[in-house]
């Protein structure tokens, strides 16, 4: 089955949104609430955004999933964008990727 990566496609277009964000809330969490939490004695800015962060972890990989299953993704391309989640900045290189595939 052909990969369909065309523009009215919602769920890599959603994937691609998810990467962003979650993206952002690793950045967020990594270099702004954790050292709140260490430096400043202010634990709370990491519960928040690790909360938040780990529910776009979840969205991320509930989403990656659907792309899998939707356009008969490789595994091996599924495990590369799983491994890029744990990375801080792989998520916005993800996201690029298939901005440039959606299009």
């Amino acid at each position: 089955m052909p990969q369909d990566t065309s523009p009215d496609s919602k769920t890599l277009h959603r994937f691609r949104k998810v990467a962003f964000f979650e993206g952002v809330s690793f950045i967020l969490l990594v270099f702004i609430a954790m050292p709140l939490k260490y430096w400043a004695d202010f634990p709370l800015a990491v519960k928040y955004v690790g909360w938040v962060h780990g529910v776009l972890f979840i969205a991320y990989v509930f989403t990656l999933i659907q792309c899998w299953i939707e356009y008969n993704w490789k595994f091996s391309r599924v495990i590369l964008f799983f491994f890029a989640s744990l990375l801080p900045f792989a998520p916005f290189v993800v996201e690029k990727k298939l901005k440039r595939e959606e299009h």
